[in-house]
């Protein structure tokens, strides 16, 4: 939820044309980071759950291609790109925590 957050709070500061396309992709991806999960968590299966962790390891790979491109495009500074990148990697990392643990979970 806080990664959502801060892509929320920083988009907000992303030039008014690109509120359709950049802005849009990112929180949309972000937002899917979360939403993946929660979803998946409410499945019957760990199986059905691993699919959308998968997917949620997607969208936030997505996620920092995009921040990547607004940090090229100077809309972020390298301050808050690294910043923000450090949470998604917090994000990920515990995201492959949770797969590693489902995976190895006997059926």
């Amino acid at each position: 939820m806080e990664f959502v957050t801060l892509v929320y709070r920083l988009t907000a500061h992303f030039p008014q044309e690109e509120l359709y396309g950049l802005t849009s992709q990112l929180r949309r991806a972000s937002v899917s980071v979360i939403s993946n999960i929660v979803e998946g968590r409410g499945k019957s299966s760990d199986k059905d759950f691993l699919r959308f962790l998968y997917i949620a390891k997607g969208s936030l790979n997505e996620s920092q291609c995009q921040l990547e491109i607004a940090l090229a495009l100077e809309f972020i500074f390298q301050e808050q790109f690294d910043f923000i990148l450090n949470k998604l990697n917090e994000v990920g990392f515990l995201l492959y925590k949770l797969i590693i643990s489902l995976e190895k979970k006997p059926s």
